[in-house]
């Protein structure tokens, strides 16, 4: 079984207990830990790809939203940097929205 089922296998089991009404403060402040951690690594990551992005749109002259709109209809082109630009822009995007994830409150 590849390591993604089995972890979120855990979880499961870890959310069935909790459904039950265990409490365990060890847990707990490991998931916290853990949420935290992730929150940094995709603060950092968004960091980084931000730069990547802020470099194209100096060179370019054009924000990448405004890039990616046009590069999505096929104005821009297929150039290299073209192309990579629009990896980085995805990437950026599926960092964010782990970001909003990770960063929404609890209810």
């Amino acid at each position: 079984m590849p390591s993604n089922e089995t972890t979120i296998d855990k979880l499961r089991h870890l959310e069935a207990l909790y459904r039950q009404g265990y409490q365990n403060d060890v847990t707990d402040r490991s998931l916290d830990k853990i949420i935290e951690l992730e929150r940094a690594n995709a603060r950092r990551e968004l960091d980084e790809l931000q730069e990547r992005l802020k470099r194209f749109e100096r060179q370019y002259q054009i924000s990448s939203e405004e890039f990616y709109r046009r590069f999505r209809a096929g104005e821009m082109g297929d150039a290299i940097d073209v192309v990579e630009w629009s990896i980085f822009y995805d990437m950026w995007e599926s960092v964010r929205s782990r970001l909003e994830v990770l960063e929404a409150e609890l209810t």
